[in-house]
């Protein structure tokens, strides 16, 4: 939150300004007089009295994030600072949320029933939980959906120098990742089969998508948004021509798009309060603000959950589909489970705030979600009526 230690009228019309109101406007909005606006005017100087300080102190707590960006700014630029010195590239930590789906069917029935239960998501998706074993992750869990779905969840921390090393990391543990969840899947298989029933080998999850709580760092303004833009759309970072090889693009690149407060044309914020996130099509980036009642990671992770399970599903139908084969479903996972689990995602909740709806409508977007269980829910009626 933006301090001014002062309120004097040159501070109050700048924060009209930004507000963009008239003096009429501005000044019944704070319940003061429209004379002691224009004598703002006539004396820039004047000090206000503590009463109207109070007033103009929660009248910028309540301006939008860009409101008071735009005010921040400015009273820089008033005060001879320099509008945003922590726009540069800087060490940070990050909790690192991977999530890992692949479509098994039936296959999953054992790992199911044997599986501890778990409340729906957002999707109202039926799911149990296993415990996963992977050896580096501060924890991974099996998410078991009764659809035949599994959805591997790794947590991971890290303290990195710049999002350049961060951004290879990501990409370079994927195959790893992806190989670890195939065997993890298989093995559990195995162990959890029901008489003489042989476990094939699982297949590597074809998508990883990521999601980043930002935590200790030194970025503030518009270098904090470019920071979160940069977590969730990676690949500006790095070389991917060789799969097998990821290497940086050089500390250049991230030094460049810091001092061009750098944007992805296709990301979408959601914001509330100071807490701010941006999600893309393959991350998902958060700074939540502990003292707000603001969105937690645990909000972000319940849907991405049911998301990425739900993606996988569709993908299972539409490829079949593009085979040449008719998809076949057990009748209760057929169109009209993708169409309630589509009304459950796209309609708002009489409890939802708004930070979450706003999340949530960034997050279904970005993934194409939608449409996609659309297209999956006309396939399976044409083939199972």
């Amino acid at each position: 939150m933006i301090a001014v230690d002062e309120w004097t009228g040159q501070e109050g019309l700048l924060l009209r300004s930004v507000k963009r109101q008239s003096i009429r406007e501005f000044a019944d909005n704070l319940g003061i007089s429209s004379r002691t606006v224009a004598h703002w005017k006539e004396d820039p100087t004047v000090v206000c009295r503590n009463t109207t300080a109070q007033i103009l102190d929660t009248a910028l707590s309540r301006c939008t994030p860009e409101e008071q960006e735009a005010f921040r700014v400015r009273l820089a630029e008033l005060r001879g600072e320099p509008s945003n010195p922590a726009a540069q590239s800087a060490p940070c930590t990050v909790a690192s949320h991977k999530f890992l789906p692949v479509y098994l069917g039936d296959r999953l029935q054992s790992l199911y029933r044997d599986a501890s239960p778990r409340s729906p998501g957002p999707g109202g998706l039926e799911q149990r939980v296993l415990p996963g074993g992977h050896t580096s992750a501060r924890s991974s869990t099996v998410h078991i959906y009764a659809c035949g779905l599994a959805v591997v969840h790794l947590e991971e921390h890290q303290c990195v120098d710049s999002l350049t090393e961060l951004a290879v990391w990501r990409y370079r543990s994927y195959a790893t990742d992806r190989a670890w969840a195939s065997q993890w899947l298989t093995d559990l298989l195995k162990r959890h089969a029901v008489g003489d029933r042989i476990a094939e080998p699982v297949p590597a999850p074809e998508y990883v998508l990521s999601a980043y709580e930002l935590r200790e760092h030194s970025w503030t303004g518009t270098g904090l948004d470019t920071a979160l833009q940069l977590l969730a759309t990676p690949s500006v970072l790095v070389n991917r021509q060789d799969p097998e090889d990821i290497t940086p693009l050089g500390s250049g690149v991230e030094a460049v798009k810091f001092r061009d407060a750098w944007t992805h044309p296709e990301a979408l914020s959601f914001h509330g309060g100071v807490s701010r996130g941006v999600v893309g099509w393959s991350g998902l980036a958060y700074h939540p603000q502990p003292e707000e009642h603001a969105l937690t990671m645990s909000h972000i992770i319940s849907l991405e959950l049911d998301v990425q399970a739900l993606w996988a599903l569709s993908s299972h139908v539409l490829h079949t589909v593009e085979e040449g084969q008719d998809p076949v479903m057990p009748p209760e996972y057929g169109w009209r489970f993708l169409r309630g689990a589509y009304v459950r995602l796209t309609t708002a909740r009489p409890m939802e705030t708004a930070q979450h709806r706003v999340m949530r409508e960034a997050v279904l977007a970005t993934s194409e979600l939608p449409d996609r269980l659309r297209a999956a829910q006309d396939a399976l009626r044409d083939s199972n009526p």
